[in-house]
């Protein structure tokens, strides 16, 4: 009896085929994958990127009452991680401006809660203030350094020639991440970010928020506080332009965040409501992870027009970081071939019948995303480590099904 392929890759649909990477990587769209391949994606990095080297919003809040009142300090630090306005915090001492803040911390506004201390302490909400010295001196007294996500993120942002990665941080280390590449990949923040388009003029590491000067005398300006969203957002929609322009030509892939980061309220949810008006623009995704797949907070991304990827965030969310770095070896622009290579000879070491679905699948991405002369090496790689007709005939569909997607 003839051998049936038990894969599943060729009788899904584009739209539903999703590819594991390899081992504790978390299972990725193809049509994702092949969109980046064809340099069509963009990546937005959150503070959960930074982590743990430097503070997360909350973090860095805490540290700045710690420093610039400590009575409403007190108080914070007793708030349980994601209370969202189910605790009640003992306000006993404080005023009500001090109250109000521990209020809005509790709900986790602290977008809102730094705009009001500053408001408070300094008459001010921009400008050289001592909220905004605080933030700075703690971001660089901090003394992170680049870990394994920021270098592979930078190198998934190879485009085929200029990199460009969009950051909500202030932090530099996606710069030091990128010191090796070359070229050399310039720094950008705020007015100064180049326009969203598909020449290779559009490249640099982006901040849309601000970023720190690399000069600690000098003042750095930061999207911060509620009032700082309201300018750059609102008033001067340099923010929301930008993203508008960029989901218009790219996907863009959010990392490094939860749904109720602060950003997340002004960043993309205009973009979303605009997806019913503006057919042309693009497919947004998440990395979310949490302990256990959660259906609820899936459709909360859904709902904001944002397709989620969860992975297990168990072992300090190695997975994400596993799966960046696999991602990125495997990248068409800047992957590693002897890895790629590596992959093919292994996978082809069994039968295909006997192949395991994941391996079978990667495969056929593999194969899929490339060109026809990709396409014959890869089949004379294969041929050579001795696979069966099995996956040398599944490189010959493949090559059949891409030419029916060219006709379309």
């Amino acid at each position: 009896m003839a051998s049936v392929d038990r894969g599943a890759s060729a009788d899904v649909s584009i739209e539903d085929r999703v590819i594991s990477l390899g081992a504790d990587t978390a299972a990725i769209p193809e049509r994702l994958l092949l969109a980046h391949a064809r340099g069509e994606v963009l990546f937005i990095c959150g503070a959960g990127v930074s982590g743990p080297a430097l503070p997360d919003f909350r973090e860095l809040v805490l540290d700045v009452y710690k420093n610039l009142d400590t009575g409403t300090h007190a108080v914070l630090e007793r708030v349980p991680r994601g209370a969202h306005n189910q605790f009640e915090a003992d306000c006993d001492g404080l005023t009500e401006r001090q109250s109000a803040e521990v209020k809005r911390f509790i709900g986790g506004d602290y977008d809102v809660v730094l705009g009001m201390l500053e408001r408070r302490l300094d008459n001010q909400t921009r400008g050289d203030s001592r909220v905004r010295r605080e933030v700075a001196t703690r971001l660089r007294g901090a003394g992170g350094r680049p870990g394994s996500l920021h270098r592979a993120l930078v190198r998934l942002s190879d485009r085929g020639g200029p990199t460009t990665i969009i950051t909500t941080n202030f932090d530099l280390l996606l710069e030091q991440a990128a010191s090796s590449v070359r070229p050399k990949v310039n720094s950008y923040s705020l007015g100064s970010i180049p326009r969203p388009s598909t020449q290779n003029e559009f490249a640099g590491v982006l901040h849309i928020h601000g970023a720190l000067d690399r000069d600690p005398q000098r003042f750095s300006e930061l999207v911060l506080s509620d009032q700082d969203f309201g300018e750059f957002y609102l008033r001067r929609r340099v923010v929301p332009d930008f993203i508008y322009d960029a989901a218009r030509l790219y996907h863009l892939v959010l990392v490094g965040y939860s749904a109720n980061d602060p950003p997340m309220r002004y960043l993309l949810n205009a973009v979303a409501a605009d997806g019913f008006r503006f057919t042309d623009l693009k497919e947004r995704f998440t990395f979310f992870g949490t302990d256990a797949p959660d259906p609820v907070a899936l459709e909360d991304w859904k709902a904001r027009g944002i397709t989620p990827i969860w992975y297990d965030s168990n072992g300090g969310h190695s997975v994400l970081r596993s799966t960046f770095e696999q991602w990125a070896d495997f990248s068409v622009a800047s992957g590693k071939q002897s890895k790629i290579d590596a992959a093919i000879k292994r996978i082809v070491r069994n039968n295909r019948v006997s192949a395991s679905d994941p391996e079978r699948d990667l495969f056929d991405h593999l194969v899929r995303r490339g060109n026809p002369s990709e396409r014959a090496r890869l089949s004379a790689l294969a041929s050579a480590a001795k696979a069966d007709v099995g996956w040398l005939d599944a490189i010959m569909k493949i090559g059949t099904e891409k030419e029916r997607v060219r006709r379309k």
